[in-house]
């Protein structure tokens, strides 16, 4: 009976657990939750000023009234002017912080806090301070209107909305009579179940939202990379080399002056995968990758695979000098790899055949024109002996290089 009873209290307060979790963290969990809140403050910064310049309109609206209506209700008139100038210049505030950079989550619950204090404020004057006869119906609305504007941790909500309560309960106890009293009292504690709901169930369904946005996006970023990039060596493939060898030819910045695209391919691959093996040409393939993918931080280089053994490289230089430069440093990190080939007729380490082609930017040459010139390029090169590169262009002459010894 005693283990029973115990076993119950356990599942209990399991249960009551992932209840708690559930609420504090809006069944998303908790990682995904940070995640959604961070990029949702934005969205609570732009409502801070919707929010404020309203407020700021209405308190300047009733500072208007009282001194029309009645030149005694100057005090109302001068805190209805206070809270107005508070709310302008939280709106002037986060209006400029929108437009420059990014604030922080920390700073946004300061904010948001300064914001309901003064609504709070507002209400609580003109519902309990400036009318002690009449029931607190102006709190009532501000109060459960001040937060649903925005998308707060349910903890923070109710630090604010019990606050607003307790200086609540405490003015109506200390100006109003017995029966508008516990009316007012009652209400508030109504009102504010009411706001803390709300908030809380528009804040699940956005959170809701924004999770489900968020794993659509990175499912088509991860389906748009599969596309794009070639799944051994990693580099990009022939569809996005298509896609970039386009822009790279329309698209060119003014210190730019000659577009290079190198053909390159592994001298008697062939022969290397017969002898080694399947895995063992893979391995070399990722190895050709990643060093061609390390071309792009040294040269700004891009690189793809566009073939099987096959890769094509894009460029841009100033001067046609440089492209040795590019040239010279890629022969010498395919030779530092030193992978032994043994049926190689041009050495005994992998080595590689190049053709590259250049040309001026802007000049009226189509992509595949280019393409097919680097790829006669390359020819040449294979026909010379391979292990070696060749350079060519339309407006120079034809040169070879051979990797230092």
């Amino acid at each position: 009976m005693t283990f029973r009873i115990f076993s119950f209290i356990i599942e209990v307060s399991k249960n009551m657990k992932k209840k708690i979790i559930s609420w504090r963290y809006y069944s998303v969990g908790k990682e995904n939750y940070h995640v959604c809140i961070n990029k949702l403050f934005m969205d609570n910064l732009r409502n801070l000023y919707l929010a404020s310049a309203f407020v700021a309109v209405l308190a300047g609206c009733l500072t208007v009234i009282s001194i029309i209506t009645d030149r005694t209700l100057l005090v109302r008139a001068v805190i209805c002017c206070a809270s107005g100038i508070i709310a302008l210049l939280l709106a002037c505030f986060t209006y400029y912080r929108m437009q420059t950079a990014y604030m922080s989550n920390r700073f946004v619950y300061i904010i948001t806090t300064i914001y309901y204090a003064n609504v709070m404020w507002l209400g609580i004057y003109l519902s309990v301070w400036a009318s002690p006869d009449k029931l607190a119906t102006i709190f009532l609305c501000f109060l459960i209107c001040a937060l649903l504007m925005f998308i707060n941790p349910p903890p923070f909500n109710l630090c604010l909305t019990m606050g607003a309560i307790i200086f609540f309960t405490v003015s109506t106890i200390y100006v109003k009579g017995l029966e508008n009293r516990i009316l007012d009292i009652i209400n508030t504690v109504i009102a504010g179940v009411i706001s803390l709901y709300f908030t809380w169930y528009i804040g699940k369904l956005r959170l809701g939202l924004e999770l489900s946005t968020t794993m659509l996006e990175d499912e088509r970023d991860s389906y748009f990379d599969q596309s794009i990039i070639d799944e051994l060596t990693q580099l990009k493939n022939r569809r996005d080399f298509q896609q970039t060898f386009k822009r790279y030819l329309s698209s060119y910045r003014t210190s730019d002056n000659w577009l290079c695209v190198a053909i390159l391919d592994i001298d008697f691959f062939k022969l290397y995968n017969d002898h080694y093996g399947h895995p063992g040409g893979d391995e070399c393939l990722r190895s050709v990758g990643r060093v061609l993918n390390s071309l792009k931080d040294s040269h700004d280089v891009y690189a793809a695979r566009v073939g099987g053994e096959e890769f094509a490289l894009l460029w841009f230089e100033a001067e046609t000098s440089h492209v040795d430069v590019v040239v010279s440093h890629l022969q010498k990190l395919i030779k530092e790899l030193k992978i032994p080939h043994e049926k190689s007729k041009v050495s005994p380490h992998v080595s590689i055949s190049m053709g590259v082609f250049i040309e001026q930017c802007g000049a009226p040459t189509d992509t595949q024109t280019m393409y097919d010139m680097a790829d006669k390029a390359l020819y040449n090169a294979k026909e010379g002996g391979r292990n070696c590169a060749v350079i060519s262009g339309s407006t120079i002459e034809q040169y070879k290089i051979t990797p230092q010894i």
